[in-house]
């Protein structure tokens, strides 16, 4: 795939890594990486997809731009106040890398729309709020045969996983579903909102940075994925630390009663 000279300089310092480099890059500008919510997450997420040159990014969102969002979510600006965050982010991607499409999709995903619409992406980046969302795209990431890069935040603490359950592991068992990590959801009420509980802005753009490089690792196809491994990030004590997670044969998706 070629490059303009304008890509060339935007890119450079992709193109002199040698674990990226002119092929690597040619997979970024190839690629659809479909992003879950344009909030705290999605924000930083969003705008290092697109300065790393992915080719198109998918944008599913169905809300608007609140000035409480400003705190985190840092794509959008007080000038957006009121507008749907996908045209927000649409004009701030235009703003970064003229090179990379964007797909809007204004509506809230869920387990009738999530197979048909995450198949017409190669990469999936999770960055809902919510449980009943998350476990929607990860079903649907499954059964069309997707990668997905998931990650929540708490107050001061965030998480983050690589699913890659349509694929085997190097010991030819299957590769860990979301159900395998998570076999059900946390009783209604039992994990505040963000709006009630609170969260630390910075917090979003380190995890969501993180999504950022796990999708690019997945397109370039670099170092080492967090597949079957859960890295943990306490913002209190900056504190990183990974634990690992296996597949469970008794999951309803690839178990061997499903």
């Amino acid at each position: 795939m070629a490059f303009s000279s304008d890509e060339v300089e935007r890119y450079a310092r992709h193109l002199v890594l040698r674990e990226v480099g002119g092929p690597g890059q040619a997979r970024l500008k190839a690629a659809r990486v479909l992003v879950i919510g344009a909030g705290g997450l999605g924000a930083p997420l969003i705008q290092y997809l697109a300065a790393a040159g992915i080719g198109t990014i998918g944008i599913v969102d169905d809300d608007t731009v609140s000035l409480s969002n400003l705190q985190r979510q840092v794509i959008h600006g007080t000038p957006d106040l009121g507008r749907p965050k996908v045209d927000s982010a649409i004009d701030a991607v235009a703003r970064l890398n003229p090179h990379v499409r964007i797909e809007a999709h204004r509506l809230r995903i869920d387990a009738e729309n999530a197979v048909a619409l995450i198949g017409e992406y190669d990469v999936v980046a999770d960055g809902s709020d919510n449980f009943a969302t998350r476990y929607a795209v990860s079903d649907a990431c499954f059964h069309a045969r997707r990668p997905l890069v998931t990650a929540a935040l708490g107050q001061f603490d965030g998480t983050l996983t690589t699913i890659r359950a349509h694929e085997t592991g190097p010991d030819g068992r299957p590769n860990p579903t979301y159900r395998c990590l998570f076999p059900n959801p946390p009783p209604p009420g039992s994990v505040p909102a963000c709006a009630e509980a609170g969260v630390l802005g910075a917090l979003a753009g380190v995890m969501g940075s993180l999504m950022a490089m796990e999708v690019i690792r997945a397109v370039a196809d670099f170092g080492e994925p967090l597949v079957a491994r859960l890295l943990m990030v306490d913002a209190r004590s900056m504190r990183f630390e990974t634990l690992g997670y296996g597949w469970d044969e008794s999951n309803p998706l690839s178990g061997t009663g499903g």
